[in-house]
This record gives structure tokens, C-alpha cells and sequence, in this order.
């Protein structure tokens, strides 16, 4: 039985493959992406699809404790502590009256 090739191959399983390019990139530039990608062994193709998967991956969930971690580390606060907001508005009620 001979077999007719209606589609071609890649469009079984997605969209076809798109090869990109930059033009005149820097020397020094070039140079440094190619210590990067040595220095996690790997092609300076494999490392640019690394930079650019990276790049446009959905920010990940923070658990509540890793929340809590990187408000801790870059040092935001709310001024003000729980307490002092839910007497404050307490205040502000009994005075309404």
C-alpha cells in the first residue's frame, strides 16, 4: 500500500521550527556568552536557547514561606504592624459614635 504525504512531517506536532539571528553583535559581547555557555558546558547555541527559554518562562508560584523569605530579604515592610492597623480602625469606630 503506498502512502500519500498530504501535511508535511513537522506539522503533526506543532508549528514548524524558526531558526533566529542576530546581526553585528558585539565582539565583547559574543566573547562573554561564549564563557558563559563553557562555564555550564555548553554550546554557545545551547546557551543562547537556555538565556531565551529562561527569558520567557512564566514566573513560578512563591510558596507563602518563600514569600515571606524574599519580602525578608529585600527588606519590605508595611510600616505599620497588624496590631497597630486593627486597633487604629477599632479607634476610628469608636469615635464614629
Amino acid at each position: 500500500m503506498d502512502y500519500v504525504v498530504t501535511h508535511p512531517y513537522w506539522s503533526y506536532f506543532g508549528t514548524m521550527p524558526v531558526n533566529l539571528s542576530i546581526k553585528n553583535a558585539p565582539d565583547d559581547i559574543v566573547e562573554r556568552l561564549r564563557v558563559r555557555a563553557a562555564s555550564h558546558h555548553r554550546s554557545l547555541q545551547g546557551e543562547l536557547m537556555a538565556i531565551i527559554e529562561a527569558a520567557v518562562e512564566p514566573p513560578r508560584k512563591l510558596s507563602p514561606v518563600e514569600l515571606v523569605a524574599e519580602v525578608r530579604r529585600r527588606g519590605i515592610s508595611s510600616g505599620e504592624s497588624s496590631v497597630d492597623m486593627i486597633r487604629a480602625d477599632r479607634d476610628r469606630d469608636n469615635n464614629r459614635y
